[in-house]
């Protein structure tokens, strides 16, 4: 629970403004022109920011409750000025000190636009104690913000780096529903009134919070597919059920029509998933605990998940996102990422999205959902000058280079704990 204040001392650090690059060019020979510097700019520095936002109002799931919101953003910064940004998703304390202390001495002076070279750099440098968790975490921060970086190199986008854009826009479901501390009656109320605003600004599709009790989980689906009957509907226990619990609720979001179960069970648990599939009618989707295409070989070989979560800011960022989906695929599994954080780890879910292709294919496809976090957060709707565009309930796959977003620095600073930089 990220809620502990610390003491921490703030390190100055001067802003550098991304220079700008137009696309590649094709020359009046026919010739293709790269952008200056697109040939191999260095990597000349990496900062990182710990960013915290004080709630008004604690809100909880299953597990625990936040009276904090926590983000820690990476900068990349070039030979030539350009700049990337990526965002880890989890202990951002942890992640500074790995980031700082050992990835970032090791990449300096490396070529910024080879991601895949690096990403295999960094992976085998922490090899031998950490093939998952925290150390993965950092990768995936530094992966993102490097895939933002090359972006702005060569004048595209991330999604078209990532093989180009099968849409433009991509519908999104609400994320909200959280506990708070109330009388369960009133908190249904609450939920099922937070649920309807919802509808009312345009959002098509919804996930809640199930995992409090089982006697709470029914009463509240049933009320709120009563409230909202033609909304698309999922539910996530964040890994609350044992495995009778699962089967038993897994019946009722079926009678209710969910379109799917979420972390039903722990992830420790890899062979249960199977055990419930076969047993309820909704498909089970998990995987935001899970990194690296090693980790999901072995999560989806189950056979019992049929919707793959990876976190872009968790998993290895989108270097290793785009070879989960791969072997996903192979599978005949689709991948919804999950997302949490600021709009540096929505905006890479757009585009992740908006790039892939659904198995097994047809004309008319059902889209994939984007997971659009609804609860209080300044740092993701604050801080960004351009953010990822999202209306009645739908985003618009970013254009600009790299990510798309824009961060505001001056903006940034209000919400700074602590920042470091290395330098070549």
């Amino acid at each position: 629970m990220e809620n502990q204040e610390l003491s921490v001392s703030q390190l100055p650090v001067s802003v550098v403004t991304p220079s700008q690059h137009s696309p590649l060019q094709e020359s009046g020979n026919g010739t293709v022109s790269r952008p200056p510097g697109a040939d191999g700019v260095k990597i000349k520095c990496i900062r990182t920011h710990h960013l915290r936002d004080h709630l008004d109002v604690p809100f909880g799931f299953s597990q625990w409750y936040y009276d904090t919101r926590n983000t820690l953003w990476v900068e990349i910064v070039a030979e030539d000025g350009t700049t990337g940004w990526g965002e880890c998703y989890g202990p951002s304390e942890v992640y500074q000190a790995a980031i700082t202390s050992f990835y970032a001495p090791r990449l300096l002076g490396e070529n910024a636009l080879q991601t895949d070279v690096i990403w295999h750099r960094m992976w085998r440098a922490s090899l031998d104690f950490a093939r998952g968790g925290v150390m993965m975490g950092a990768m995936s921060g530094i992966d993102m913000a490097l895939w933002d970086l090359r972006g702005k190199m060569l004048g595209q986008s991330v999604s078209e780096l990532m093989g180009g854009r099968y849409v433009d826009e991509v519908p999104c479901y609400a994320t909200g529903m959280y506990f708070k501390e109330m009388p369960e009656s009133d908190l249904i109320a609450s939920i099922v009134e937070e649920a309807a605003g919802y509808q009312d600004q345009g959002f098509t599709a919804l996930k809640i919070k199930v995992g409090k009790n089982p006697s709470f989980d029914v009463r509240q689906v049933e009320a709120i597919r009563k409230a909202l009957p033609n909304m698309t509907m999922m539910a996530d226990s964040n890994h609350a059920y044992d495995l009778p619990e699962a089967i038993r609720m897994g019946h009722v979001l079926s009678e209710h029509d969910f379109r799917w179960f979420e972390e039903p069970l722990s992830p420790e648990f890899e062979n249960q998933f199977r055990q419930l599939q076969d047993k309820v009618d909704l498909p089970i989707a998990t995987g935001e605990c899970e990194q690296t295409r090693y980790g999901y070989q072995r999560l989806l070989s189950t056979g019992g998940v049929q919707i793959a979560q990876p976190d872009l800011a968790y998993c290895g960022g989108p270097s290793e996102a785009l070879k989960i989906r791969g072997l996903a695929s192979s599978m005949g599994i689709n991948v919804v990422p999950h997302c949490w954080g600021t709009m540096l780890n929505l905006a890479a879910a757009t585009h992740f999205l908006a790039s892939g292709y659904l198995e097994p294919g047809r004309k008319e496809v059902t889209p994939s959902l984007l997971e659009y976090d609804r609860t209080p957060n300044a740092l993701r709707d604050k801080l960004f000058d351009v953010p990822v565009a999202v209306s009645n309930g739908v985003a618009q796959v970013p254009t600009g280079p790299g990510l798309g977003v824009t961060v505001n620095v001056e903006a940034m600073k209000e919400y700074v704990v602590q920042q470091t930089e290395v330098n070549a």
